[in-house]
């Protein structure tokens, strides 16, 4: 905590610098757990045993069983309820990719590369995210008891299905280098969600939404007031040394799920009025140095499936019903609607009609910083072909 902390209060610079060797370490980490899985699936491993795709033909298959005794052992009933499991717990797992959106204010020439990095975003998520889940699918059956084992324990590498993997085949050793990736990528996500929430609480306070405190900055443009804040949050981490600390754990899962589902509705709301006002205000997207594909069917397929995973995700809650998992999976809901709703009475606010929508503000500074960075650019000359690759990767 205190090593994040004085990360972050050196500078989004040095904060910058250090998330790229964090990221670049983590790229490597992944493949190389990527490339580790593929070598157990073909043989390589201490049983010589080549599984191919041995646990996607029954009776494992790559879809389990979820709360089978609970439905009276209606297999297809609890396969379903696995399948929307596994969307609940993805929806947990893809919440941060939208943060990208923070950065723009302090990103050195924003149209260029802000595109760059959204495009680059939805490559990882395809090879990193849903190849790494697809190799772990291949390593793993879903019926394996250790999996189970893995989700009681909750923290350290046990908890990986990559351990799981190299376990099932004899190769326990592994597990020591997979748990000092695990603590790369903790130390990656502490240090970015300390830099997004001291900025999104500043801006909270620049627009007079937060305490007037949290707009106090130092000499490097750090808001150190809402970082102090931030980090007197992060002091919740204590509560897993408890023994009973995984089920906090797991209300503040539900909790940030759920918000994070109501912050992605919110987006696409907004991006769906930002462009009827593009269309009213005769502005083309073709001027816009992003544009989001397949528009407007893609923003409302995002609203409209995200709404209903958010009301539905807390269904095993039912199953039997647990009043505190409940609690946590919905007062997202109610807390959403009553903070909007109290804004919007306390100040007298109203929907902004489609022609008064403000596209202009801040545009004519980005403007001019765009010519000061592409002068800059020119005078440093062309980019040889191994700067082009260092930039890329």
């Amino acid at each position: 905590m205190v090593f994040i902390f004085a990360v972050n209060m050196m500078g989004v610079r040095f904060f910058g610098e250090l998330e790229f060797w964090f990221s670049s370490l983590k790229v490597i980490a992944l493949i190389g757990l990527m490339l580790m899985s593929i070598i157990i699936d073909l043989g390589g491993n201490p049983k010589h045993d080549r599984i191919g795709f041995r646990y996607w033909k029954p009776p494992t298959g790559p879809m389990g069983t979820y709360l089978l005794a609970q439905v009276g052992g209606r297999k297809p009933l609890a396969t379903f309820l696995g399948f929307w499991s596994v969307m609940v717990n993805a929806l947990f797992a893809f919440i941060g990719t939208e943060l990208i959106g923070v950065t723009v204010g302090e990103a050195e020439n924003p149209r260029k590369n802000i595109p760059i990095a959204i495009r680059r975003t939805f490559y990882r998520i395809v090879v990193f995210y849903v190849g790494g889940v697809f190799l772990i699918g291949m390593v793993v059956p879903s019926t394996s008891n250790m999996l189970f084992i893995a989700n009681q324990q909750k923290t350290g590498a046990a908890a990986s299905p990559f351990v799981v993997a190299t376990t099932l085949v004899g190769a326990k050793t592994i597990n020591h280098i997979i748990n000092a990736a695990i603590l790369l990528f903790v130390l990656s996500a502490a240090n970015s969600d300390l830099y997004i929430g001291s900025r999104t609480l500043y801006g909270l306070a620049i627009e007079g939404k937060a305490p007037a405190v949290f707009r106090r900055v130092n000499r490097m443009g750090v808001p150190y007031a809402a970082l102090l804040m931030g980090l007197a949050w992060c002091c919740i981490v204590f509560i897993n040394l408890k023994s009973s600390g995984s089920k906090v754990f797991g209300w503040f899962t539900n909790l940030v799920s759920t918000f994070g589902a109501l912050t992605w509705m919110a987006i696409v709301f907004a991006h769906i009025r930002f462009m009827k006002a593009m269309k009213v205000q005769g502005i083309s997207r073709n001027t816009l140095p992003y544009k989001a594909p397949f528009q407007p069917y893609g923003s409302w397929f995002a609203l409209i499936n995200t709404g209903i995973i958010t009301l539905f995700k807390g269904f095993d809650t039912f199953l039997p019903f647990k009043i505190d998992t409940f609690m946590t999976s919905y007062v997202g809901i109610p807390a959403f609607i009553g903070f909007y709703g109290f804004w919007k009475i306390w100040h007298r606010t109203r929907l902004i009609s489609l022609e008064d929508v403000d596209l202009l503000t801040g545009k004519r500074e980005i403007d001019l910083e765009e010519e000061k960075y592409l002068a800059q650019r020119e005078a440093m000359g062309p980019q040889t072909k191994w700067e082009k690759l260092w930039d890329a990767l």
